[in-house]
Formats: C-alpha cells, sequence, structure tokens
C-alpha cells in the first residue's frame, strides 16, 4: 500500500556566487514548471529581506509570477512574516491573488521580522510591538465571508477563503495554530529544537474551527539528492557553507559547494550547523529513500515540504526530481 503524503517544494529563489536576482527569478521559474510536473502539492516561497542571496523579498510579486507560470500546483507563502505588514494589506494581496488564480494560493504566516534591526527600522516596524495572535484573527476575518457592513473590507479579498498555515519553530507557533484551529507547519529544516514537542502540543491542543476540522501539521526537510553520496555531500556544503555565514553575520550570495568542508568551516560552528540541519535527506536514491522514509515515520506529518540550497540549478533541478520519484513511491 502507498503511502498518500502531499509533498510541496519550499524555494528561497536563491542567488549563487556568479550570478543574480534576474537569474535567481528565472531559475525559480524554471524549478516551478519542472516541480509541477514531477508531482509537487505545494510550491512556496518565503520572505526575507536585506539577503544578497535571496531573491523572495517581495514574496506575493514573486508568487504571482510562479502561479502565472504553472497551471494545477498551489502556490503560496511559506512565509509572510505578518509583523512586517498591516492585515489588511495582506489580505489584499493575497485576495488578489486568489482571484486571479482561483483555489491555488496558500497563506502561510511567521511571526519572525525577515531581517535584522536595520530592516526593522526600514519596514517602520515597531520593535517592541507583538500583535501576532490578534493580526492573524484580523486577516482571517478580511479573508472570511462576505460582512458588507464592515467598516474596513479586503475587495478583493472577502470572501476568498484564502488557506492560511501558521509557520513556526518554537511552542508559540504550535499553540495558535491549534488554537485558532489553523493548519501549521514546523520549520525543522533549519530550527528543528522544538520539533516533536510543538506536533505534540499542535496535535493534543487543536480545536476544530470553521477552517479545519482536524489537525494539519506539515514539516520541512532538506533534500540532498544525486546519483553517488560524494556527490550529494559534496551539493549539500553550500546550504551548510551559507548557513554558518549567516550565523557568524556575513550573508552572501549562495555560497559555491566544497570537498574541504572542515577547511571553511571551524570544528564547533560546524557541529551547530548540522545540529541545524539535521532534518535532511543526503545521498544517493536509496539513501534518500530511507531517510525520508524514517522521517515521516517518526514525525507521522500529514504533508512534507521539501527544500534545499544547491548551487547549480541543474544539480537542484534533479535533486528534487528524484525527491518527488521517492516521495511518490513511498509505502
Amino acid at each position: 500500500m502507498r503511502m498518500s503524503i502531499p509533498f510541496s517544494l519550499l524555494d528561497l529563489s536563491p542567488v549563487p556566487e556568479g550570478s543574480d536576482a534576474s537569474d535567481a527569478i528565472r531559475n525559480t521559474l524554471d524549478l516551478a514548471r519542472h516541480a509541477e510536473g514531477w508531482g509537487y502539492h505545494r510550491f512556496w516561497l518565503a520572505e526575507h529581506h536585506n539577503m544578497p542571496g535571496i531573491a523572495s523579498a517581495a514574496t506575493a510579486v514573486l508568487i504571482a509570477l510562479v502561479a502565472q507560470a504553472t497551471s494545477r500546483m498551489r502556490v503560496g507563502a511559506g512565509g509572510i512574516m505578518l509583523p512586517n505588514h498591516a492585515p489588511l494589506t495582506v489580505a489584499e494581496a493575497f485576495g488578489t491573488l486568489a482571484t486571479a488564480f482561483p483555489d491555488r494560493i496558500d497563506l502561510g504566516l511567521g511571526r519572525a521580522p525577515g531581517g535584522d534591526g536595520a530592516v526593522i527600522r526600514a519596514l517602520r516596524r515597531d520593535p517592541m510591538a507583538d500583535s501576532f495572535p490578534q493580526d492573524v484573527v484580523e486577516l482571517l476575518s478580511y479573508l472570511g465571508p462576505a460582512q458588507p457592513n464592515a467598516p474596513v473590507r479586503a475587495l478583493p479579498g472577502e470572501g476568498t477563503s484564502v488557506p492560511v498555515w501558521i509557520l513556526g519553530s518554537s511552542l508559540f507557533g504550535a499553540q495558535l495554530a491549534a488554537h485558532l484551529g489553523l493548519p501549521y507547519a514546523f520549520a525543522s529544516h533549519f530550527a528543528p529544537g522544538d520539533l516533536d514537542e510543538a506536533l505534540a502540543v499542535y496535535r493534543d491542543r487543536f480545536r476544530p474551527s470553521p477552517w479545519l476540522e482536524a489537525p494539519r501539521a506539515m514539516i520541512a526537510i532538506n533534500v540532498f539528492a544525486a546519483e553517488t553520496t560524494a556527490e550529494a555531500v559534496f551539493l549539500r556544503s553550500t546550504m551548510q557553507l551559507a548557513f554558518a555565514r549567516l550565523r557568524s553575520g556575513m550573508p552572501g550570495k549562495l555560497p559555491r559547494p566544497t570537498r574541504d568542508l572542515d577547511a571553511e568551516i571551524p570544528p564547533a560552528m560546524r557541529r551547530a550547523v548540522d545540529q541545524a540541519l539535521r532534518i535532511s535527506a543526503v545521498g544517493d536514491r536509496g539513501e534518500v529513500r530511507e531517510q525520508l522514509q524514517a522521517l515521516i515515520g517518526t514525525y507521522r506529518p500529514d504533508e512534507v515540504i521539501l527544500t534545499g540550497q544547491i548551487h547549480d540549478h541543474a544539480a537542484r533541478l534533479k535533486s528534487f526530481e528524484m525527491a518527488a520519484e521517492i516521495m511518490s513511491s513511498l509505502d
């Protein structure tokens, strides 16, 4: 019997060393077209700011381009950093997307700023404000049934019922998603520390809502698949380097891979990076299959979303194609 678990793809529209944002966006659209053909259920993009290696800052704009370039696959945000925006603005943007691409748009919401202190100031955010739960409720009201007498309406937006997901890497998001009766996606691809407890809290405390009758949890898994183990390990070094540089306060374009990672990353940093990226499947076809099956068996997600920062676009395509073939055949 085959597992009927949907599998999706998270893309940050990476800007590899030696290329620019126009290449990144072109590669994202190419990946999306292929992903639809390979059977991916969703294609999500994430909001990050002031990052030379990521071209998805204007996330809703890029979602529109991806939706236009595809025809069936769901497209959405994984996620929009809600504290950066007024709920009405987000409702109008995603209501417009849902009107243009009916029943294909998802809205994942995060609580982080998606940038550093300078970004917070540039976005005119109040760094002391934390109204995320109230903002989510307000946003849901704009996307829900039409309220002709409401003083403020999202037009377009109302009546579109865009599926809203809560994203998180801590117990806060799990508790909020459970309380509101919303689907929950855990950022296990870079912050797996609270994964077990967060899933347990979400499932135990979930309250049915007009949006969802039963809990629906998604986990994120890094995938680096290649014809040989050595090649997959080589491809993965790009993400390890990028993560180490980010943690060292030196973000840049997506690094070229290296065959001597220890010469690039000090031992203590290497241990921290590998721990942060431990929810990964790396290797040849058989190894990736075994690792994906083990992760799914351990955490029992309702969906998985695959990601992986790979410098070479052709190698990235091959990795996600292999992963889709594996996911489609799991039993």
